[in-house]
Formats: C-alpha cells, sequence, structure tokens
C-alpha cells in the first residue's frame, strides 16, 4: 500500500505593530479570525517591532507596548502550539535578507510607495532613511518564510504588490527562489468605521478617544463612547443609505451577536436610538470580556510569555534561516 504525500499546508504570515493598542475594529476586522485560520493554513504571526522604530518611540514604552501587543496575540486566542507567534527582532533573518532585498529594490519603485509621502508630510522633521525603507524590510517579513498569503488592508496593498515585484526580479536574475505571494482573501472580516466620524474606518492612531474602542477599554468606557456614538434623526433602527452611524452600530452589534441586519431590525423596531446604542455597548463588552481576562492573565505570566517568545523565535529562525541561506548562496557569498 503507497503512502500518500500529505500536502502542505498554505502559509499566512501577518505581523502587526506595538505601536497602540488594537481597536475593536481590528478586532472584529482581522484578529477575531486569525484564531480559525490554523485549522485551513500554517500560520505565523509577529510583532513588528522593528518597524515601530522609524518614529523613535521611547525605548521603554516600546518593550513594554511590544510584550503587550504579543500577550493580546494570545488573548485573542492564537495557540502558540499550532501557530508561530514571535517578535520579528528576535529572528535576525529578516533584517539580513533585507539588505540583499535593498540590493534588488529600484530606489524609484520604493520612492513611489504612497505611505511613505503620507507619513514623511506628517513628520517632516524625522524623514528617515529606515521610514523610506521599510517596505523592503515588510518585502523581507514575507519573503523569508516562502508566505503564500498576507492579509493586507487597502493602505498595505502596494506594500505586498512591491513584495512580488522584488521576488519577481530576484527570481528572474538568480533563479526561482521565493513564493510570490498572494493577498489573503478568506473569510472576511466586518470594516468597522469611526464611532464619531462613520466615513472614515475605526483607527488606533485617531486623535479623538471617543472614536474607536480599545481590545483594554473597561466596560464603562464602552458604555460611555457607544451612548457619544454618532447617528442620525430620523431614530429609526434600520440599515440603509445615508444613515452611516446606524450601519456601523448595526454591523458591530451583528458581529457581537450573530444576529442578520433583518433580526436586528426587528429587535429594535419601536425602540430609540439610546436602547440600541446600549445593546450594542453591552454586546461588546461581553465579546472583549474573554480577551481582557485571558490578557489580565498572561501579563501577569511574564515567564510564560518569555517562553512562548522563545520558542516561536527558534521556529521562526528554523523556517526562515532555510531561505536565507539559499539566497545567500544564489547572490554569490561565502559560506563556509
Amino acid at each position: 500500500m503507497e503512502n500518500t504525500p500529505v500536502e502542505r499546508k498554505k502559509r499566512v504570515l501577518s505581523l502587526i505593530q506595538p505601536t497602540a493598542v488594537p481597536t475593536l475594529g481590528n478586532y472584529l476586522g482581522a484578529l477575531k479570525n486569525w484564531k480559525n485560520m490554523s485549522e485551513d493554513y500554517d500560520c505565523i504571526y509577529g510583532v513588528a517591532d522593528l518597524h515601530a522604530l522609524t518614529i523613535h518611540p521611547d525605548p521603554a514604552s516600546l518593550r513594554k507596548q511590544s510584550l503587550e501587543m504579543f500577550a493580546l496575540m494570545l488573548s485573542v486566542g492564537l495557540d502558540p502550539e499550532k501557530n508561530i507567534v514571535f517578535f520579528q527582532s528576535h529572528v535576525h533573518t529578516h533584517s539580513e535578507l533585507a539588505w540583499i532585498l535593498n540590493c534588488y529594490t529600484q530606489f524609484g519603485e520604493a520612492s513611489r510607495m504612497t505611505q511613505f509621502k503620507e507619513k514623511s508630510a506628517k513628520h517632516a522633521g524625522n524623514i528617515t532613511v529606515g521610514l523610506f525603507d521599510y517596505p523592503v524590510l515588510m518585502a523581507a517579513d514575507i519573503l523569508i518564510y516562502q508566505a503564500d498569503f498576507v492579509p493586507v488592508g487597502a493602505d498595505q496593498k502596494q506594500h505586498l504588490e512591491l513584495a512580488r515585484d522584488i521576488a519577481d526580479r530576484f527570481n528572474t536574475m538568480r533563479g526561482n527562489t521565493f513564493v510570490l505571494p498572494e493577498p489573503f482573501i478568506g473569510k472576511v472580516g466586518a470594516k468597522i468605521s469611526s464611532l464619531q466620524d462613520p466615513t472614515q474606518k475605526m483607527s488606533k492612531s485617531d486623535p479623538n478617544p471617543k472614536a474607536s474602542i480599545s481590545l483594554l477599554d473597561p466596560p464603562e468606557v464602552i458604555l460611555k463612547k457607544f451612548k457619544s456614538a454618532v447617528t442620525d434623526s430620523e431614530a429609526v433602527v434600520r440599515y440603509a443609505d445615508g444613515k452611516d452611524g446606524i450601519n456601523n452600530l448595526m454591523a458591530i452589534y451583528s458581529c457581537c451577536t450573530g444576529k442578520s441586519f433583518e433580526e436586528i431590525e426587528n429587535e429594535f423596531a419601536g425602540k430609540g436610538y439610546g436602547d440600541f446604542k446600549v445593546a450594542v455597548a453591552e454586546s461588546v463588552i461581553e465579546e472583549l470580556r474573554p480577551v481582557q481576562d485571558n490578557f489580565k492573565r498572561l501579563i501577569a505570566d511574564k515567564a510564560y510569555l518569555n517562553e512562548v517568545a522563545k520558542n516561536g523565535a527558534q521556529a521562526a529562525t528554523r523556517i526562515s534561516q532555510r531561505t536565507l541561506a539559499k539566497v545567500q548562496k544564489k547572490v554569490g557569498l561565502y559560506m563556509p
């Protein structure tokens, strides 16, 4: 009887910067789905602490925020036995490959990156080479693991295209080396908007604290923010064009309760926005309760977090070292 070869799962890679606590939008749009992806994919998740250096963060704050982000990734349900979860800076291959890829990246294509232009305008007094070059490090993050898929939002799509261009150029010049990564199209999470300007997405960098819900906001803060959410003057809970605020609240309530928009409309028929806002807030509080409970437990157990980080870095290094060795040989570096 012949042994049927086991088909390798497709690999998904995603890194998240530790510059701020993720929002409810990040959670419902992406993080909530991450834990289920390990059933179908070989998943690698990392804290992108090297990318965070481009804006010169306070060192003590960066260390604290990086550990908190790592704990949060585990708190949303990422099982370190099923996924590789690590700190980017603990895996030396990222930086080493990034330098080599710099030499296969055209200055013109790097200078066309939209985010570089936007961030340069925002940080006019601190336009560093790192800010210019971080899409190449992002390409290294992806290509070093031969990732098949990368979940990306609209703001990162251009960077994934650059990673594909660099990989294609290297493959053409040095022989087939890198998998060309594709944007991940799996279960689509909800697109959650700002509570104060529902025409804009909910963002952790929004200067208005009332606009977004942080994953670690306490229940009383969540309730207060939803009570002040922008709606409209119709006072009818229904999904329709021109009702961006209510549409957003309905999307959030639907994600947290599993109810359809029709069921939500029936539930709140004849009731005002006040009742609806309280119900949405309570559903979010219950949705985030296990995440917050897990976080409190994990952040108090630094020994466990260090152990998971160490194991994750070792696993990530084992995989990525194979790609780096192949690249080093192909570009002509002498390796005894």
